[in-house]
């Protein structure tokens, strides 16, 4: 992967998460101290401010396309969570880490990541469902340039364990639906779970 391919990346993706998100503050900040960079060279974070008081801040990974590209097509992922913390951009960059590895490791829509702790403060949402970005609709989940590329936008969805094991035995669209019936409000630490 050339340097002048991931800038243009980099570049793409921060414009598209100007137009979705006008007039709100992007940070790029660099991922946790650690072996990110080992498999993700150069690896970023956009974290975009809520545009009000009580709104969701947005953790973007950059550099996930890079790493893992083929033929210009790659995916990133972005975390929404109800306030800024340190732990938001750990689970971001241990995400990428996990992504970006070897093959079998790759995550896609439908797949569950483990935590390996409370998803912040005593939270029962200890795994994570990735997911399409459905906050933010179609249009927020491909990032597009050079005509050619894209990267695929998903979502990092906290989810307890007990709905983690009805996505393997009821399915992805059987909790999906439970989420949409019970109105769950996904940055919410202390959200019940569905099952």
């Amino acid at each position: 992967m050339s340097v002048d391919a991931a800038l243009a990346a980099r570049a793409a993706l921060r414009e598209h998460l100007r137009r979705h998100f006008p007039g709100q503050v992007i940070d790029e900040l660099p991922g946790v101290e650690g072996p990110i960079e080992e498999r993700v060279p150069d690896f970023r974070v956009f974290r975009v401010h809520p545009n009000r008081p009580g709104g969701w801040w947005v953790y973007v990974t950059s550099g996930c396309w890079a790493a893992t590209q083929q033929d210009g097509h790659g995916t990133e992922f972005f975390l929404a969570a109800p306030r800024d913390e340190w732990v938001n951009l750990e689970s971001v960059s241990m995400n990428a880490y996990y992504h970006c590895g070897p093959s079998h490791q790759s995550l896609d829509v439908g797949h569950t990541v483990p935590i390996g702790r409370p998803w912040l403060d005593d939270s029962r949402c200890d795994h994570y469902l990735i997911s399409l970005p459905y906050p933010y609709g179609p249009d927020f989940e491909v990032c597009a340039w050079d005509g050619t590329a894209h990267a695929r936008i998903l979502w990092l969805l906290p989810i307890t364990k007990a709905e983690k094991d009805c996505r393997r035995e009821q399915g992805l669209e059987e909790l999906e639906s439970l989420f949409d019936e019970r109105a769950i409000n996904p940055v919410d630490p202390q959200r019940p779970s569905v099952v």
